[in-house]
């Protein structure tokens, strides 16, 4: 009986040690975010039942110094809806990193004429910010929230893209910004327009980490 004992033990020894041995490889990897770069139009305006444009860019990665293919996502793109559409062009490098950019699509069948180009006030507190006709219907702000420019405590200052669907109204449909060192999701709410000529109101709330939910009113000086 202990003979016995004494064979297996030795033979389970024996199949242990004849086990394959796994090999367990680790890789450090440097994060590097690919620069996507939009060299076509980035700012189109459509009139509804028009086509989209052939969109370009290109995209760099810098540690690894690789050129990459961009591709464009229209996934939610609809030509016959009124607004604003934001279409993301992303690269990814060899480790999965992935670098976007935008491309800004307004649909709207507001005139060429339309221009809300210039200074604006944010009443409760006094803010300002600046905004620019990007192309028929399409603007940009450069103070989307109205913080105080001089004060970091008051939040960041964040730039973004909105369409003027009609007379009365606009929208920042759903788009990424620069909130100080990330990105961040913006949407919009409780818009309206007032083309009034001695005070152009552009009304919204803004969906976005850095701000409050209330309405801002902005008029322009």
């Amino acid at each position: 009986m202990k003979r016995i004992l004494l064979v297996s033990f030795i033979a389970a020894i024996a199949i242990a040690g004849c086990k394959k041995k796994e090999n367990i490889i680790s890789k450090v990897v440097t994060k590097s975010v690919p620069v996507v770069t939009i060299t076509g139009q980035q700012y189109v305006s459509l009139h509804i039942g028009e086509t989209l444009p052939i969109f370009t860019a290109v995209a760099y990665d810098t540690f690894y110094r690789d050129s990459l293919s961009v591709v464009f996502d229209q996934a939610g793109f609809d030509n016959t809806v009124p607004g604003l559409y934001v279409i993301k062009g992303s690269a990814k490098n060899k480790d999965g990193y992935v670098g976007y950019g935008q491309v800004y699509v307004a649909v709207t069948e507001v005139s060429d004429s339309l221009n809300l180009s210039g200074w604006y006030l944010r009443s409760s507190p006094n803010r300002v910010a600046f905004v620019t006709k990007k192309a028929r219907g399409l603007f940009m702000t450069s103070n989307v929230g109205g913080v105080d420019t001089g004060d970091a405590t008051t939040g960041p200052i964040v730039a973004a893209v909105f369409a003027v669907t009609s007379t009365t109204s606009l929208t920042f449909g759903s788009q990424q910004v620069v909130d100080g060192s990330d990105f961040q999701s913006l949407t919009s709410n409780s818009e309206s327009l007032s083309l009034a000529v001695a005070d152009t109101t552009l009304k919204y709330a803004i969906t976005e980490n850095s701000f409050g939910t209330q309405v801002r009113t902005f008029v322009k000086q």
